[in-house]
């Protein structure tokens, strides 16, 4: 089984790394793929950094971590990017792939108004992680959904662009590979990006 989880990744953050790696260590996935989205058309674009860096400092963060990668499959699709099109167009790119979905609590609350909802949770698994605020009750779900006991990871990509913005260190927040990438990138320093 193959884990998607996707975002904007902007920037890649220890999080991220640590919630696709529990996923194979704790049998929910053989490997995970970090898919990094073109463009959310409902995210401000001006402190979005461009979708190749984005996808060089995820596959970066990767680096030595088994069984978890990056991939910029959507680059390729049309705009905007709707989960059921990605899931269609992975299904027909890895015919002998298992796909599942890893969706964050709070996405999951308002799953219901996603693109063919219903058709999703037809053809795919769906993984939720943890979201401080977002309680789910584990009885209350479909089939085909699961409840991952995921720990919460304290990691913020909003902070962590201010921190950056303000010359802070991140490197407790960043692997390293990635944060040199960023740093070198000078992209989210405070004269490039507005807060």
């Amino acid at each position: 089984m193959t884990a998607l989880l996707g975002g904007s990744f902007n920037p890649v953050h220890i999080g991220h790394t640590s919630l696709a790696r529990w996923m194979v260590e704790h049998g929910y996935a053989d490997e995970t793929w970090l898919m990094v989205s073109p463009h959310n058309p409902l995210k401000a674009a001006h402190n979005l950094a461009d979708e190749q860096s984005r996808l060089q400092w995820a596959t970066l963060a990767c680096t030595d971590i088994e069984g978890i990668s990056a991939s910029g499959f959507e680059f390729d699709l049309p705009l905007p990017s709707y989960t059921w099109q990605t899931l269609t167009a992975l299904r027909a790119a890895y015919p002998d792939k298992q796909f599942a979905l890893a969706i964050g609590a709070d996405n999951w609350l308002c799953f219901d108004r996603w693109a063919r909802h219903d058709w999703i949770l037809r053809h795919f698994p769906l993984l939720v992680y943890p979201r401080t605020g977002f309680p789910i009750e584990s009885d209350n779900l479909p089939c085909g959904v699961t409840l991952m006991p995921a720990p919460l990871f304290p990691y913020s990509s909003t902070d962590i662009r201010r921190r950056l913005a303000r010359g802070e260190d991140c490197a407790d927040a960043i692997p390293p590979a990635a944060l040199q990438a960023i740093l070198q990138s000078g992209f989210y320093s405070s004269s490039t990006v507005s807060h």
